[in-house]
């Protein structure tokens, strides 16, 4: 099985793009973050074409994720209980044994700015839904907004304290790595120094000033399926005349 991770950053600007990717990586489950749009206005036929069943959260506007399956699901959670006023993060659902939960995490903007606060607490309420997965075949994907450590910034350590480097944010991140968590592409890949997100920009991608921000994390029994960790970098440029994200998508490969 092939699980990946996605910020498209608007579905309806990306659905050609996201096809082509489809059509080459061929996963068979998908967390999507950043849809950009309310669920009547998913291209959920477009995605059927393709094999899909999709399960929306949607958002006009802002936010919103989706997963998408090639194996029938069993929705168990829309939305972040205790989070619902901050906007269309977090969908999980049941494939086969495996649970699979999508997250777009809050940006928190800048650390003096009260989203930053929100953000905290936003990953508190996430670390609480958590817990009780913890003990099962469970995996957590998406756009988490923070980078765990220097070895994920173009910065190194000259980034520490900035917005997505703090040791508050980095505090949460261990939190889901005490539960019984792990990083599969870091695992798998632990000198790696790879990036999913680049700034459209200043040339962040050409320069390759990226963060490493999206993961799949996951409890002990996907972590001992997984043989391969990919960031999909290709599919950050520009194809067949088409923009894409600022993500670039990530995937595991689990026997």
């Amino acid at each position: 099985m092939r699980v990946a991770t996605w910020n498209i950053n608007g579905i309806r600007a990306r659905i050609d793009y996201v096809s082509l990717w489809l059509e080459e990586c061929k996963p068979d489950l998908v967390g999507f973050q950043e849809l950009k749009a309310e669920d009547q206005n998913f291209p959920h036929d477009r995605f059927n074409e393709l094999g899909y069943e999709v399960i929306t959260h949607g958002q006009k506007s802002w936010n919103g994720v989706a997963i998408a399956s090639k194996h029938p699901v069993q929705v168990v959670q829309v939305g972040l209980p205790g989070q619902m006023d901050n906007g269309s993060r977090l969908l999980s659902v049941e494939v086969e044994d495996l649970s699979f939960t999508t997250v777009y995490c809050p940006n928190g903007k800048s650390i003096d700015h009260a989203d930053f606060q929100m953000k905290l607490r936003w990953f508190d309420s996430l670390l609480d839904y958590w817990r009780p997965l913890a003990q099962s075949k469970a995996i957590i994907c998406g756009d988490f907004n923070i980078v765990p450590e220097p070895i994920d910034s173009w910065q190194g350590v000259a980034g520490d304290g900035n917005i997505f480097h703090t040791n508050e944010e980095r505090l949460r991140m261990r939190g889901f790595f005490k539960s019984g968590l792990t990083d599969i592409y870091r695992k798998l890949e632990p000198d790696s120094q790879a990036y999913s997100w680049w700034d459209y920009r200043a040339m962040g991608f050409q320069q390759n000033h990226g963060l490493r921000i999206d993961f799949i994390l996951g409890t002990p029994p996907i972590l001992d399926a997984a043989t391969n960790a990919v960031i999909h970098r290709d599919f950050r440029k520009k194809k067949e005349g088409l923009t894409a994200s600022d993500h670039a998508p990530v995937y595991v490969d689990l026997d």
